[in-house]
């Protein structure tokens, strides 16, 4: 997979994406398979902000049944199953507690109800290809099961818990990563750090206003290009509707209400099991086990600011810490616990009017998770141009399903979709235990973790990705040895990354190819060893070395206060003093 602009400029598409999140890469990846000529473009790198930022949860959504949503909860779970047959590597099923309180609504009978329709909504959920991956229907467990698999619990009022299961990535970066591959395979041209400026647009008597393309600036060297193609996708995510602007001089025809989660990881807290918890102060989270550690998340507050400043700010994480607190008053989860962190903003679609209008603010816990596909020239008279609006990581295929026939129906073709039956790049494995046996015998040299940790990561591609450190003399051994003692990556998969997956930043490599920082710092011998080989592969002098430290450094601290923030310590400040004054 190479990145190419120049290229990309003097080739017509049929379909040119902007976004390289999992909505962009699945609709690229549906759309090559059906055989349209289709160019992907991403102002950062590849599923670095939404898509990278998630729960690493593939589920149905059980709480959308109390919204009546049945219709999202049905496509969410048959979704599931898709990709578990479609991604074997990546996608796996994960036990979840469910604890029960009292009669109400968060008791026993009322969940057991719930959770039987949950089960009767998934009633194709063993037509998996890999007996491993056949999901139990839910069951009950006593109060005393349930505080020995969690002690952690709220005890007051506790009257048991429900299990149930959905499922969990292993690595949703890679993942979406692995169906811009998939594209690429079948035709499709992709590039990152190309940040689309604007749209060609065409006038006729005939056809109206019609956008023909889009202008493209390369972010490494500062050129413009120009990418022609028959339709654009708006797939871009947050930033959907400011795209959508663009095109309709500043006022998007359809609004995105920002939805922050964060996220934060800990030691391993839970063992093999995830919760769902019901907190009174901060509503719903999970914690969740995931490489030997546990993630607790997700937040859920409307995000106003440019999506491109989101961070995590100190105030984030002392809030959410108060929540989980809440939630499970035995863990006692302190700052000092928390090894790292990470955010993602959800786009929703904005269905009620604007904040002010009826003196209400956006509510993005209760906002639909549901996906729009929106054509622009009935309505807006703008020929074309597709958006996608909203959707969620599970149901990300389905929606590019949808976009692409909408996309063909506009062309005047047709052709069948067949992501829901066709392996990702690197899903052609069979039984995962035994392919993962397998490769441990073919390769006993590097550790049975390692060989555990590349089938993971890339499936039935590893022996692409160890053939990497043959392609130049001398490599071999060098390229074979671990970064780091405590995180199974080898050297090799940092060559490959730069060579074959258009990683370009530390960043890249350390989040989104290899994982390296996906737990928190790996340390700086870890970092100067990536380094080390990037500055060979790509020509860095010490000034670029310098900025690519800084910069990957960053995403591992907190960001400074908010201006609210800072309103708010200084009021308290001010309180406080006023009580000792008085």
């Amino acid at each position: 997979m190479q990145r190419d602009l120049t290229k990309m400029s003097a080739t017509p598409y049929d379909l040119i994406i902007v976004g390289g999140g999992i909505t962009g890469a699945s609709t690229a990846w549906d759309a090559a398979l059906r055989g349209l000529k289709v160019a992907l473009l991403e102002k950062e790198d590849f599923a670095h902000a939404t898509t990278s930022g998630s729960s690493k949860l593939v589920h149905g959504g059980l709480r959308y049944l109390v919204n009546g949503e049945l219709k999202l909860v049905r496509e969410s779970l048959r979704e599931r199953r898709i990709w578990e047959n479609t991604a074997p590597h990546m996608v796996h099923p994960l036990p979840f507690i469910l604890p029960t309180y009292g009669w109400g609504m968060k008791g026993g009978p009322v969940l057991s109800i719930g959770l039987a329709f949950y089960d009767l909504l998934s009633y194709d959920r063993n037509f998996v290809s890999d007996d491993d991956k056949k999901i139990p229907g839910f069951r009950t467990v006593s109060r005393e099961e349930a505080l020995k698999l969690m002690p952690s619990l709220k005890r007051d009022g506790l009257t048991g818990a429900k299990i149930y299961y959905d499922c969990q990535m292993f690595a949703p970066e890679r993942l979406c990563l692995e169906c811009i591959e998939g594209a690429v395979e079948y035709g499709a041209d992709a590039a990152n750090y190309a940040e689309v400026t604007d749209f060609v647009i065409e006038s006729s008597i005939d056809t109206g206003r019609r956008i023909a393309g889009v202008h493209v600036k390369d972010r490494f060297t500062g050129e413009t290009h120009m990418i022609r193609g028959k339709l654009v996708i708006n797939a871009a995510g947050p930033w959907a509707d400011t795209l959508m602007g663009l095109a309709e001089g500043g006022k998007p025809a359809r609004r995105l209400i920002r939805s922050k989660g964060i996220h934060i990881i800990t030691r391993e807290i839970s063992g093999k099991n995830a919760l769902a918890i019901q907190s009174d102060i901060g509503g719903h989270f999970f914690v969740i086990p995931w490489r030997d550690h546990t993630i607790i998340g997700t937040t859920d507050t409307v995000f106003d600011d440019d999506p491109d400043k989101v961070g995590v700010t100190e105030q984030d994480l002392k809030d959410f810490i108060s929540v989980v607190n809440d939630g499970l008053p035995g863990l006692n989860l302190r700052r000092e616990d928390i090894l790292h962190f990470y955010v993602g903003i959800r786009p929703l679609v904005d269905t009620s009017p604007p904040k002010g209008e009826e003196g209400e603010a956006k509510d993005s816990y209760n906002a639909s998770r549901a996906a729009e596909v929106y054509d622009h020239e009935p309505i807006d008279g703008i020929g074309g141009l597709i958006s996608a609006m909203g959707g969620k990581w599970t149901t990300s295929r389905h929606l590019a399903e949808q976009i692409v026939d909408m996309a063909l129906r506009k062309l005047g073709r047709h052709a069948k979709c067949e992501t829901h039956c066709t392996p990702v790049y690197g899903g052609e494995i069979g039984r995962l235990k035994s392919f993962i046996a397998r490769a441990q015998k073919r390769h006993p040299h590097l550790g049975a973790d390692v060989v555990e940790n590349l089938v993971f990561f890339y499936g039935s591609r590893i022996d692409e990705v160890l053939a990497t450190a043959d392609e130049k003399p001398g490599e071999r051994e060098a390229l074979l040895k671990r970064l780091s003692s405590d995180r199974p990556v080898l050297a090799v998969q940092v060559i490959h990354a730069i060579r074959h997956e258009m990683a370009r930043h530390l960043s890249d490599i350390l989040f989104r190819r290899t994982g390296l920082g996906t737990l928190g710092s790996p340390g700086f011998p870890v970092i100067s060893a990536v380094v080390e080989l990037m500055a060979r592969e790509l020509g860095w002098d010490e000034t670029a070395i310098a900025n690519e430290i800084a910069d990957a450094n960053r995403l591992f601290e907190t960001q400074p206060p908010t201006a609210r923030e800072g309103e708010m310590k200084g009021a308290s400040q001010a309180e406080a003093t006023r009580a000792a004054d008085a």
